[in-house]
């Protein structure tokens, strides 16, 4: 979803797949950590890095929520312009 809150635009992107432990979540945006390598189809590891730094570089913040089980919500918060 894309939305428009207060002087912010924010996307979010969820999922209902297998959910990251809670002891993952404060790697999860380092470069190559993979928290299953057994649900893993050959990646690198560096998209959510990727996602995180290109997400600073517009002056963005990136929040994850999840939960085992549950899914994912990923949220990325970018100021409007000029604001």
């Amino acid at each position: 979803t894309v939305c428009v809150e207060g002087e912010s635009v924010v996307i979010r992107v969820e999922d209902n797949g297998i959910g990251v432990p809670q002891e993952d979540l404060a790697h999860i945006f380092e470069r190559f950590y993979r928290v299953d390598k057994s649900h893993s189809s050959g990646g690198t590891g560096l998209g959510l890095s990727i996602v995180k730094h290109g997400a600073a570089y517009l002056g963005a913040q990136v929040e994850l929520h999840s939960e085992p089980g549950h899914g994912s919500t990923f949220t990325l918060t970018f100021p409007k312009a000029g604001a």
